[in-house]
């Protein structure tokens, strides 16, 4: 047989799954023996194939709309959140409605309702189309939030005169590009309110942190997460700016890019928010037995953050 590559495999600690991720799953499972089956989900719960599938085994059956769930059956909210409309058509079709959201998404929500309490015009900054954005912007009523996706947005959104502005965030962004947007909305409006920093969430912060120190040292750093995930795209672009040769998103251990892997010595590891572990250990054990590989952690945060279930599922 041929010798194989030797490579060296950096793994980023924190990766993979946040209290709001696993809370979300358990509350899915819960669901499931509280109610029997079927539970329906309003959308992934989180953003993984592999997660959802796992779900769906268990008898979750998961829809885009509230219209595809009967009558007074249970339905989930997923991680994300949801807008008022969609919690107000929950209850007007007498749905069991159980919340996933994120607490850390939560916390936002009640933000922009204070704002427009207090009459402040919220500029959310955050990616169009995405179901916490959607979320968030649907506290409020359209005309009191405008969404901020750039710096360029930044410099040149004009809200409406004469109101008081605040400002919130997506939960998912990058750290970095977050701070520059909101350097730029505090030197434009200076009277702008917001929160201390951002609204970003410590996992995303701890992930991002966690391939930054990283980033330079690899040839190619493996970022495992799905395309629709926020935390794990920006952990991609992160690593390309921290210095990376090169930085991708893999769904798992079939989307790995065997030309690339070859031609790099050093390979690094993360995982989205979303991710399971069990996807980490079918990536390294898949680079294990193409390569002679040595595997290192890399960062010592340890996340202790944990999540109650809403009371609908402990009474």
């Amino acid at each position: 047989t041929m010798k194989k590559m030797v490579k060296q495999l950096t793994l980023a600690a924190p990766r993979g799954f946040c209290a709001g991720v696993d809370r979300a799953v358990r509350i899915v499972e819960v669901a499931l023996e509280k109610f029997g089956k079927p539970v329906y989900v309003r959308h992934e719960i989180v953003h993984n194939k592999t997660v959802v599938d796992g779900l769906a085994a268990q008898g979750a059956i998961f829809v885009k709309e509230l219209d595809e769930v009967p009558e007074g059956a249970p339905v989930v909210f997923s991680a994300h959140g949801v807008s008022r409309a969609v919690v107000a058509a929950a209850n007007e079709r007498h749905m069991i409605p159980v919340d996933a959201t994120c607490p850390l998404v939560t916390k936002v929500h009640i933000e922009a309702r204070r704002h427009a309490d207090n009459n402040r015009h919220l500029l959310l900054i955050g990616h169009a189309g995405h179901p916490e954005v959607e979320g968030t912007m649907g506290q409020v009523s359209a005309d009191q939030v405008t969404l901020i996706e750039t710096v360029e947005d930044a410099r040149t959104v004009e809200p409406p005169a004469g109101r008081h502005l605040a400002f919130a965030t997506q939960t998912t962004l990058s750290v970095d590009d977050t701070a520059e947007i909101i350097s730029v909305l505090q030197f434009r409006f200076p009277d702008i309110t917001g929160p201390r920093g951002e609204d970003i969430c410590y996992a995303t912060t701890n992930r991002q942190k966690a391939v930054k120190d990283i980033a330079a040292d690899v040839d190619l750093m493996l970022v495992i997460g799905a395309s629709n995930s926020s935390n794990s795209q920006r952990l991609v672009e992160v690593a390309k700016q921290a210095g990376a040769a090169d930085a991708m998103l893999i769904a798992d251990k079939h989307a790995i890019a065997w030309e690339l892997a070859d031609q790099a010595g050093h390979i690094g590891l993360s995982a989205g928010a979303s991710a399971p572990e069990s996807l980490v250990q079918d990536v390294i054990q898949a680079l294990a037995d193409r390569y002679d590989l040595t595997v290192t952690e890399h960062g010592h945060i340890r996340e202790t953050v944990n999540f109650k279930l809403p009371p609908i599922l402990t009474q």
